[in-house]
């Protein structure tokens, strides 16, 4: 997951349409997100009704110490909806550069809590 998520970083980086690069940078640290999920949720009792949630609001029970990360990605869901919804003018140039580097550093914090160094591919000459 989290090679994924670096990969949708440098998508990210590489798009040009302002929706499009908040979304995909949203999307790589939503993929971050999920990477802590699957290392450290435990599955829920078996006699106990589960509910839909977001991977936000999972990423608070889990590992609070993301609490912040996942209150400022959560707030962004709607935008990057509608971004990749093609709504025009939706986000600014700004806050897809802001996104981006929130993802980016959010990204780099959850590699380091999870202990996983990571090592880019070398592209071919």
């Amino acid at each position: 997951m989290l090679a994924i998520a670096h990969g949708g970083l440098v998508e990210a980086g590489r798009t040009r349409p302002d929706g499009l690069r908040y979304a995909a940078a949203h999307l790589a640290a939503l993929r971050a997100a999920a990477a802590v999920l699957a290392a450290r949720a435990r599955p829920a009792a078996p006699t106990r009704r589960n509910q839909v949630t977001s991977v936000w609001s999972l990423l608070v029970l889990v590992a609070p110490e993301f609490g912040e990360w996942a209150s400022y990605f959560a707030l962004g869901a709607g935008k990057r909806a509608a971004a990749e919804a093609g709504i025009p003018r939706v986000v600014t140039a700004r806050e897809a550069d802001d996104l981006l580097m929130a993802a980016e550093s959010f990204v780099a914090q959850v590699q380091s809590a999870l202990g996983v160094a990571y090592q880019p591919r070398l592209e071919a000459a």
